[in-house]
Formats: C-alpha cells, sequence, structure tokens
C-alpha cells in the first residue's frame, strides 16, 4: 500500500507506527475527479475532500495551474504589509461580497488555525481601541476543534490536544456542544438549556469581560454536530445585550460543505467575524482568510491606529489567483447548487445505515455526515481499549481496503465522518456510502455485536 515515510514527520500521526518493519504509509501520488491513486496503482474515491479541503476533487490541476503561471509570470509574490497586489484586493472585495456581514473587510492568512488566530487578534485590538481592554476572555464549546496553534489551542476543547502545551493562551470557557444523540429534551427545549448555559457562563465570568464567542456552524470534532433551532439567533441576541462579538469558524463548513458559502446563512446565523480556509482554493495552494464587519473593522481605521498583526505570505498573489479562479469554477459549474440538488439523496442513503447494530445516530447536512458507532442495542460506548481496537487497528486499514478514505475519530464519542467533494454525482456518493456500509458491517463483526452479519446493500 504505502512506503516508509523516511525523513518526513507526519502531522497527527503515531510516527513511530511507520519505522522500518512497522506499518505501511498510505503514499498517494495522483488525482482524478473524486478519485486518488497510491504508489501501488490502487484508487480510492476520497469520501473525506482530503481532509475537507479538495471542494473541486482533482481534476481541475491544468487549470488553476493555468492561473498560477500567469501570475508568477506577473509578479510572484508581493506582502500585504502595508502594500497590495491587484488579485489580493479583487478576491477581498469578491469575499465582501459574498460575506453575510455589512461591510466586510477581509484579513488573509495561510490557513485554519492562523484563521481564528487573526480574527482573535482583531477582536482584542478591536475592544483596546475601544477603550474596553478588559474584554480578554472567550467561550467556546466542548470538543470543538479551532486549531492547534497556540492561540486557536486555547480555543480548541479537546483536552488531550491542550493539556501537553500549559496554560491557555486565551482564558477560555467552554461550554455544552450541539450533540442531541442520547439527549431525550425536545428540540426548543434542548436550544433553550443551551443558550441558558451559555448565559450563565457570562454572568459567572463577567459580562463585560468576554470579547468573543467562537462555534462553528456544524461542529466537526464529535461529528458532524447540527444546531438547533434557533439556536444561532440565539447566539447572536447574547452577543448583541452583551456587547460580545459573534464568531463563525468556518474553515470547514464553509465555501459549500453545506451549500451555501457560508454554512452560517443556512442556519439564521449573522456573525460578526467569519474564519475560512481550506476550501478557498479547493486546496490547490494554500489559503486561508478571516472575515470581519465592517463595524469590527471600524476601530482599526482611526487616525494613528496600526493593525498588529501580519502574516508574510498572507494574501500570497498565487494563492489569491487560484482562489479567485476556484470561486468562478464554484459559479460557473453550480456547484453549491448540486451540494443542495444531491443533499436529500445523501442523506437519504446514509440513513440507511442505522439498520447496522453498530450504528447509533447519522446527523449531517449538505456533503458532511457522519455517523456515531455504538457497542450495542442501548447505544453504549465503547471504551478506551474498545475504540483503540475499533478506531485506530481496525477501521483505517478496512476503509482503505473497500476503496474508501474517510474519518474514524473520537474526540468526543466513536464516529465515522465522510465529506465528499462537492462536485460528485449521485452515483459517486452511493459509492462512498456502500464502501462505509461494507466497512461498518465488518466492523461490528470484529467487535462481536450481536446481529452484525447485516447484508451488505450497494
Amino acid at each position: 500500500m504505502g512506503v516508509d515515510p523516511g525523513s518526513l514527520l507526519l502531522h497527527f500521526a503515531r510516527n513511530g507506527a511507520f519505522a522500518p518493519g512497522g506499518n505501511d504509509l498510505l503514499v498517494l501520488e495522483r488525482g482524478e475527479g473524486p478519485y486518488v491513486f497510491d504508489t501501488q496503482g490502487r484508487r480510492y474515491i476520497d469520501g473525506l475532500s482530503s481532509l475537507f479541503c479538495c471542494q473541486l476533487g482533482y481534476s481541475y490541476g491544468g487549470e488553476f495551474a493555468r492561473v498560477a503561471t500567469e501570475q508568477l509570470e506577473r509578479l510572484p509574490f508581493n506582502t500585504n504589509w502595508a502594500t497590495a497586489t491587484p488579485v489580493a484586493i479583487e478576491l477581498a472585495g469578491k469575499l465582501s461580497g459574498l460575506a453575510p456581514m455589512e461591510d466586510a473587510r477581509v484579513f488573509f492568512t495561510s490557513g485554519g488555525s492562523e484563521s481564528v488566530e487573526a480574527a482573535w487578534k482583531i477582536i482584542r485590538q478591536h475592544f483596546v481601541v475601544r477603550g474596553e481592554p478588559q474584554r480578554t476572555k472567550a467561550i467556546a464549546r466542548d470538543i470543538a476543534y479551532h486549531g492547534v496553534t497556540l492561540g486557536a489551542l486555547s480555543l480548541t476543547g479537546v483536552a488531550r490536544f491542550k493539556d501537553p502545551f500549559g496554560p491557555p493562551a486565551i482564558p477560555t470557557t467552554h461550554v455544552s456542544n450541539t450533540n442531541r444523540f442520547r439527549d431525550d429534551r425536545d428540540e426548543s427545549a434542548f436550544c433553550a438549556d443551551l443558550l441558558a448555559e451559555i448565559e450563565r457562563t457570562i454572568a459567572a465570568e463577567g459580562p463585560d469581560t468576554i470579547a468573543a464567542i467562537f462555534a462553528e456552524p456544524m461542529q466537526n470534532a464529535g461529528g458532524c454536530l447540527v444546531p438547533p433551532d434557533g439556536y444561532w439567533a440565539g447566539l447572536r441576541e447574547i452577543c448583541d445585550r452583551h456587547g460580545i462579538l459573534l464568531v463563525a469558524d468556518e474553515v470547514i463548513s464553509g465555501m459549500g460543505r453545506l451549500g451555501e458559502w457560508f454554512g452560517v446563512t443556512r442556519y439564521g446565523g449573522m456573525p460578526d467575524v467569519i474564519t475560512i480556509a481550506k476550501g478557498l482554493t479547493s486546496a490547490h495552494a494554500a489559503m486561508g482568510a478571516a472575515i470581519v464587519s465592517g463595524r469590527v473593522a471600524a476601530p482599526l481605521f482611526e487616525d494613528g491606529v496600526t493593525l498588529l498583526h501580519g502574516i508574510t505570505f498572507g494574501g500570497h498573489p498565487v494563492s489569491a489567483a487560484i482562489a479567485l479562479r476556484n470561486l468562478e469554477l464554484f459559479e460557473e459549474e453550480r456547484v453549491l447548487e448540486n451540494v443542495r440538488a444531491l443533499e436529500p439523496h445523501l442523506r437519504d442513503r446514509m440513513e440507511e445505515l442505522r439498520e447496522l447494530p453498530i450504528v447509533g445516530d447519522v446527523r449531517g447536512g449538505g456533503f458532511f455526515w457522519a455517523v456515531e458507532l455504538v457497542r450495542d442495542e442501548e447505544n453504549g460506548r465503547f471504551d478506551a481499549d474498545e475504540r483503540e481496537r475499533l478506531l485506530r487497528g481496525f477501521m483505517p486499514g478496512r476503509l482503505l481496503e473497500a476503496g474508501l478514505i474517510a474519518r474514524a475519530d473520537d474526540r468526543g464519542d466513536s464516529v465515522v465522518q465522510i465529506a465528499p467533494p462537492l462536485n460528485c454525482t449521485a452515483e459517486q456518493l452511493d459509492e462512498v456510502v456502500a464502501a462505509l456500509r461494507a466497512t461498518l458491517v465488518d466492523a461490528g463483526a470484529h467487535m462481536g455485536l450481536a446481529g452484525a452479519g447485516a447484508t451488505v446493500a450497494a
């Protein structure tokens, strides 16, 4: 399947597992449509869009190479440090027009964690210039992932990612996420209780000490956690009442993943700040952005005020040219419309997986779905040893045997996620779900679940 990684340090990986004599490393060398091919020539359907990034799949390299070459020949690089390029200005204008906030301004970064860090620093400077320097705290949600650089790591709600690195750079209180599985409250009561918890947290911390609430429209970690009706409207009302800024972390949910340019609009949300990355270029170049409303940016335009943040490669002209072409392709090929049109089909196919004994819940939206895995018909949770055996021992290899790239994860409970390229056809989505189903049938048998020999249906 793969080769020894040699001198390469792998991200979020047990590097020792791939040492000589250990596991083979999956090494991918080319792609076509939603498919990727390893160095042995085996084909896989990328049901994860290479970690939620490759929105258009793998057949547009030549198109992006063309615009990159044109920009490289014109001007290969210039910073946004008190200078700019036409292409960065054009991209900022395009994103401002798409954003739901009024008079939005765009600060470019190189990726998701940088976008979250930039958002926080802009928010802090906003309050300092306004004469509210005491607003130093944030609220985020349990299990949520907002990045692993030290500022963003403060907002991330996964203890095992945080504990080795000492006290958080940003004082952050984590509140409940929106996982309704195993919760018998109706949606209205569930939403009201979540918002009430945030109110209590603000009161306990001191309303005038909170700068921002960070939340993903659909939370990734924990497995595609969908907000209840009224949740985002409730966040907006709370923030307005207490003078707090509301941040939608759209690094995953933005750029079409939920069938909208920004997933928060699907849930009636109106944030003050949006963070994006990944799908901004469909991963054909490294780029992200923090998009802030005109109201948030206004203090930065006062006489004598210098924005105290900068990133060398933020707004890189080659990345900006690729991002612009990416957005054009979305419009030309009606990518958002494809997600909206095929979401009901994908939902129906995913819901069929509920009949498997190992599947306790199915949740998601757009082209972003998860199944939560359970150990019995009472929806019991797998313990740590079982998760190790299932999620890290069995699932990765079995998924690849089925020709599928998907994600088995336990930041929270045990889940498997899919997020296929946004231009997939119904037949390709069926291929993803069929491979997932075959894997889950075998996973149930592997874990000794009663009735796990269910028929593998297409």
